[in-house]
């Protein structure tokens, strides 16, 4: 399900297909979640245990990846249920975990305010958690269209689309409407195109996504056009609720709904001619 594609330097994408999953296997996957999340928890309550002691002590232990992987081997060595499922997604959750508890380590240190931090690592409960289950090159293989997991697991992806190059790792999960979905990845294609001789300057911006030297190729943002449109909604409500009566001058509400209604049906661009002053025919002052 591979093909040959020219990929130095182009980086790495994810391809993602649907998953049919027989009963089997999806009590399978299943049980393989409950024993990585049972790892993870297990991970939560070690690394509050030494935040709990550094405090204590004033020592300065570390819960890193290096002592999670040596808690793992020694349950799998003394639990045998933990020890009957496949160790890939296991060692692959406590590198996730380290990742996402170095993160929030990193942004305390930076005094980051809190609503910009990304939190500490918390507990995975049954009933709110979807599963994940991560597996590198070692804990997968496709063959005859299947994809053959760790644990004799086998499951049949929808091929929707034919896969660049071989994968490096997929990503088995489950959405939470409770359809199984398998993600690749997989090498990015580095595609030439041909030279034009022309050149364009792109500004990313926030009113709108991008602005460039040529005009016809400006990229609106689709959130102000909604924004604008529900504005000038409700300043044309403003206007028909304070319309005057005919041969009557209007009132200092009228006016000023009329100048935003009007405002918002002018053009985004750039300069004078684009909404950005007084026009002829427009009310305002120079």
């Amino acid at each position: 399900m591979t093909t040959d594609a020219t990929t130095q330097g182009a980086g790495y994408c994810r391809y993602t297909y649907r998953v049919r999953v027989s009963v089997s296997a999806r009590t399978a996957l299943e049980a393989e979640w409950d024993r990585a999340r049972w790892v993870w928890n297990e991970c939560v309550a070690k690394s509050k245990a030494v935040h709990v002691h550094n405090r204590a002590s004033g020592e300065k232990a570390t819960c890193g990846p290096v002592q999670l992987a040596a808690m793992l081997t020694e349950a799998r060595s003394r639990t045998p249920w933990l020890a009957d499922g496949a160790c890939v997604p296991q060692q692959q959750l406590i590198r996730d975990f380290g990742k996402s508890r170095a993160k929030a380590l990193k942004d305390i240190k930076a005094r980051l305010p809190v609503r910009q931090r990304a939190g500490m690592p918390r507990y995975k409960k049954k009933r709110e958690a979807l599963p994940t289950l991560e597996y590198t090159k070692r804990g997968f293989r496709l063959k005859d269209g299947r994809l053959h997991l760790a644990g004799q697991i086998v499951v049949r992806p929808v091929w929707s689309r034919v896969l660049p190059g071989p994968p490096s790792s997929v990503r088995v999960y489950r959405d939470a409407v409770g359809h199984w979905w398998a993600s690749f990845v997989v090498p990015a294609q580095a595609e030439k195109l041909p030279a034009t001789g022309r050149v364009i300057g792109i500004d990313w911006g926030v009113k709108e996504t991008a602005t460039t030297t040529s005009d016809d190729h400006d990229l609106p943002h689709c959130q102000h056009g909604r924004s604008a449109a529900q504005k000038l909604a409700r300043y044309q409500r403003m206007m028909a609720r304070r319309r005057p009566a005919k041969g009557q001058a209007g009132s200092k509400g009228y006016r000023e709904a009329k100048r935003q209604a009007e405002g918002e049906t002018a053009p985004q661009g750039r300069g004078p001619a684009a909404g950005h002053g007084p026009q002829v025919g427009q009310e305002g002052r120079p």
